[in-house]
């Protein structure tokens, strides 16, 4: 029984590694798959037959120029199947709804914006409104929820994945919002949620895999503060699906007030919300909510840190102080080979800089300090969406097997 549960295993692995070489390649001959994902050529042409019967890879004859050295037959190309199946990626921030209809080759074939408020959204209230937008965009899309086999959220916040809830997020007034049980009630899909940072570096991963593979960490300075961890080669969430919440890690104890309402987090020190409040000489106990901050207010704080001032340009030097000793402790911890910073603050990392590489000084031994390397990346917000669609299809890949997986029962065919 063990060797049979091995073999279906490495069969199932092996379907799934010729699956994600076709999504990255485009359309590719069985004798170069074979050299892309080093598997012999039986277990390419096994694998093939298998996923055509399926219906989830079509063949097509190369249009490769015919010329008098090359004769016979074009040689036939395997694509995926764009139309297989369907997936549903969804990023939830304040006050908006972002929704992307992704088909089976990981290409987004429609995308919107719904808008909520912020301010009224409950447990009561918002699971509603999300199934009311996602029925709107699939009826606007023309695509029957029965084709859609995932829905993907991915939320600000503290998010757990194991019970389906966000807990707390600045995306809404109340707290323990649930998700996954309304959408599988209203849809049948399966459905799963993660925190947003957790989807930046999941599409670092899929994006260059040598690069951003091992153990490596995300932190994204922006509405608020988020962490995503790479272990291992594994993303990692903890327990119940909340680790890596660096934003609301203490820094000083019964410091600055935070958006959560405890008072000494890094985010009340590294937000937007904390250097608007910073610069503008406020007491560290204002309520976050009732300052003027989000995308204008930083871009105000950086342009008036360019032009010299000298409360933007300290307020920055502060924060980059208080981000050294936050990564001090996360290089301490978990040892990362690469370190990577990105969102919306990353561009005033220039006034950061020094300051921050100061914290990382004083607050770790050289020894610890020389062991990884730091990236900085423009913010996209298309790399959450990236990280969901990665997400997504390496599920697919290793549990959809074709129509027989699409009926209402989800009853799977073998391995």
């Amino acid at each position: 029984m063990t060797r049979k549960a091995d073999r279906d295993q490495i069969r199932r692995q092996n379907r799934s590694i010729v699956l994600q070489a076709l999504r990255r390649n485009g359309p590719t001959a069985r004798i170069d798959l074979g050299h892309k994902t080093r598997l012999s050529p039986a277990t390419v042409t096994a694998i093939t037959s298998d996923l055509l019967d399926q219906d989830l890879i079509l063949s097509l004859e190369s249009e490769e120029p015919k010329t008098q050295q090359a004769r016979g037959r074009p040689r036939t190309l395997l694509k995926l199947n764009p139309e297989a199946v369907y997936t549903v990626c969804i990023r939830l921030s304040v006050n908006n709804i972002d929704l992307a209809l992704v088909n089976y080759a990981g290409e987004v074939i429609r995308d919107r914006r719904i808008h909520f408020d912020s301010a009224t959204a409950d447990a009561r209230t918002f699971p509603e409104t999300l199934v009311e937008a996602i029925a709107s965009f699939l009826q606007e899309a023309g695509t029957s929820p029965s084709r859609v086999r995932e829905i993907g959220v991915a939320a600000q916040g503290v998010v757990e994945t194991e019970t389906g809830l966000v807990a707390w997020s600045p995306a809404f007034s109340g707290r323990r919002i649930p998700i996954v049980a309304p959408l599988q009630a209203a849809f049948g899909a399966d459905c799963y949620i993660s925190n947003d940072t957790n989807m930046i570096t999941e599409a670092l991963h899929w994006s260059d895999p040598k690069r951003y593979s091992g153990t490596f960490a995300v932190v994204m300075l922006d509405y608020g503060v988020g962490m995503g961890l790479y272990l291992d080669n594994h993303l990692f969430s903890g327990a119940s699906g909340t680790a890596a919440e660096f934003g609301h890690a203490n820094h000083i104890p019964g410091g600055a007030l935070c958006r959560c309402g405890k008072r000494g987090c890094i985010e009340a020190y590294l937000s937007d919300y904390a250097l608007v409040r910073a610069a503008a000489g406020l007491p560290d106990d204002t309520d976050p909510m009732t300052i003027e901050a989000g995308e204008k207010g930083l871009a105000r704080l950086i342009e008036l840190a360019s032009c010299g001032d000298a409360d933007a340009r300290r307020t920055f030097s502060e924060a980059g102080r208080v981000l050294g000793y936050g990564i001090a402790r996360v290089v301490a911890i978990i040892d990362p080979s690469r370190l990577v910073l990105t969102g919306a603050a990353v561009r005033a990392f220039s006034f950061m800089e020094k300051a921050m590489w100061e914290g990382l000084e004083e607050a770790l031994v050289a020894d610890l300090r020389k062991n990884f390397a730091l990236d900085v990346m423009p913010w996209n917000e298309d790399y959450i969406r990236g990280g969901l669609i990665a997400q997504s299809m390496e599920r697919l890949d290793s549990t959809f097997y074709g129509n027989a997986a699409a009926r209402p029962d989800r009853k799977e065919a073998p391995a």
